[in-house]
């Protein structure tokens, strides 16, 4: 039996593709500026990558929703989503994220991501 720990917070934050394609094309320099190179790799073979980095902003936000905080708690890059080999998505964690994390007392991060054709989201759990 795997016996987990408290749930510390949870987090969810949708994001609207087209609006969000908008902010980038509207933007160049948005790209650089929330999605770390690890994330810009992943998503430059897709065809199209703007909803699965709509996903991957919505996961910045409900990092912040689940420690209770606001955007602009932490920077973007301090935050990140990162691919298993088996596709499983994983949060990465610094800077003054970390120490919030860990003033809450949050030893584990749970992630989904999903989107559809008009909507991308996020749900966090943290433990």
């Amino acid at each position: 039996m795997n016996v987990s720990g408290s749930v510390i917070g949870i987090g969810i934050d949708l994001v609207d593709i087209e609006r969000f394609r908008t902010s980038l094309a509207r933007t160049p320099t948005m790209r650089t500026r929330l999605f770390t190179q690890v994330e810009l790799d992943y998503v430059a073979p897709k065809v199209d990558p703007v909803p699965s980095l709509a996903a991957r902003f919505a996961a910045r936000e409900a990092v912040m929703k689940s420690l209770g905080l606001g955007l602009g708690a932490f920077g973007f890059h301090e935050v990140w989503v990162e691919r298993a080999e088996s596709g499983a998505p994983s949060l990465a964690i610094t800077g003054r994220a970390l120490e919030l994390a860990n003033r809450a007392g949050v030893t584990r991060w749970h992630l989904s991501l999903t989107h559809s054709a008009s909507t991308a989201g996020a749900y966090v759990l943290a433990e």
